[in-house]
């Protein structure tokens, strides 16, 4: 069972500790030491670092027994030679969904007691089922999990088709000036492009990667490259295996990015230089989804991004369960604890990128950065 100085550990490599202080309440740690600790201390005492490895088991067994049943019914109508099944590439999408949701529980070290068999699971879930090479989204997402909507820190806001700060879009140039004038506006349709990126990104990154590692993730990706290919035309015309490949990744890079766009944008941006402790770090720029079991279904337990981020390898089923903890230790600190709907939560965050593009649609953004 992991311990709380076992946690720390995990935590402190990807966020070096720091002194307390910014925005939100008391302007420094308590004299006993960090903000954090007895929040951490709080979970361990109540269970909620303990593994969950029969959760993890059902899940990931009845996600591939879901896959089977899919592509079987793929092939039954496709074999008949019907377009009716387009409509499975809906299905589809949610289960690569929730197949990345393993993969990403996975990365964060949730499932298993060591990290070869997360590793494992991590490799299997990405580079094999879904073409998303786990290592280079484990090395891009600890990178956001260390340093939360810090630009030059943060990858999740550097700039790229969107951009997150006024000064980033003051820089825009050519076609990128129209993308960032209505970005809030081509967020959604471009999330459509998604499924493909991650997968282009993913075979980019293998030149990062050491030789061994290059060939184990390489093989895997091409692996899942050909047998994608190879299933959708053997079952399907060609005309159907392209329209279903289109719009399965289509609705597979929506259905993601609809659960991640939600977390962070629109929240708190360190400074350069600003020194805050891993609470403040995590909670200020964090935001949760408040919702119900199809809320936490959709969203792959994402929706409990602050506790999510305090304790990344906490088992997704208690996320839920560590929510009140966190939430009053907040309330006592005096640190600001972001929660809202679905639907208010992509507000925010369009309204955030609109506010960003308003200088170059020559208008004042709401919020400027």
């Amino acid at each position: 069972m992991p311990t709380v100085r076992g946690t720390l550990a995990v935590i402190s490599s990807e966020t070096p500790p720091e002194p307390d202080s910014g925005p939100g309440g008391a302007d420094a740690a308590p004299a006993g030491g960090s903000e954090f600790a007895p929040l951490l201390r709080q979970i361990k005492d109540a269970g909620l670092l303990k593994p969950r490895k029969g959760y993890y088991a059902l899940m990931a067994g009845g996600n591939l027994l879901a896959l089977a049943a899919l592509w079987a019914a793929v092939a039954l109508l496709g074999g008949g030679g019907s377009w009716w099944v387009l409509a499975l590439a809906g299905p589809a999408a949610v289960l690569s969904a929730r197949t990345a949701f393993i993969g990403h529980d996975a990365g964060h070290q949730q499932i298993a007691a060591g990290r070869r068999a997360n590793r494992l699971l991590g490799l299997f879930h990405g580079n094999l089922l879904l073409g998303m090479g786990a290592g280079w989204w484990t090395d891009k997402h600890n990178r956001h999990h260390a340093h939360p909507n810090h630009v030059g820190k943060d990858p999740d806001v550097e700039v790229g088709a969107l951009v997150w700060t006024r000064a980033q879009a003051v820089e825009r140039r050519g076609v990128a000036v129209f993308l960032t004038r209505y970005q809030a506006w081509l967020f959604f349709p471009m999330l459509l492009l998604e499924g493909f990126a991650l997968k282009a990104a993913s075979f980019r990154d293998l030149r990062r990667l050491a030789a061994r590692d290059r060939v184990v993730e390489g093989g895997l990706l091409v692996a899942h490259v050909v047998g994608y290919m190879a299933l959708l035309l053997t079952i399907l015309p060609v005309g159907q295996a392209v329209a279903f490949a289109a719009l399965h990744h289509a609705l597979f890079g929506l259905h993601l990015g609809c659960s991640f766009a939600p977390n962070h944008k629109g929240m708190a941006m360190p400074e350069e230089g600003a020194r805050w402790g891993h609470l403040r770090r995590q909670v200020l720029t964090s935001r949760n989804v408040r919702g119900n079991p199809l809320t936490d279904f959709f969203l792959g337990g994402l929706n409990y991004q602050i506790e999510h981020h305090l304790v990344p390898s906490m088992a997704r089923p208690h996320l839920r369960l560590a929510k009140p903890l966190v939430h009053a230790h907040c309330r006592r600190l005096g640190v600001p604890y972001a929660e809202t709907g679905l639907l208010a939560s992509y507000a925010l965050a369009l309204r955030h990128m609109n506010a960003v593009g308003a200088p170059l649609r020559g208008g004042r953004a709401q919020r400027p950065r």
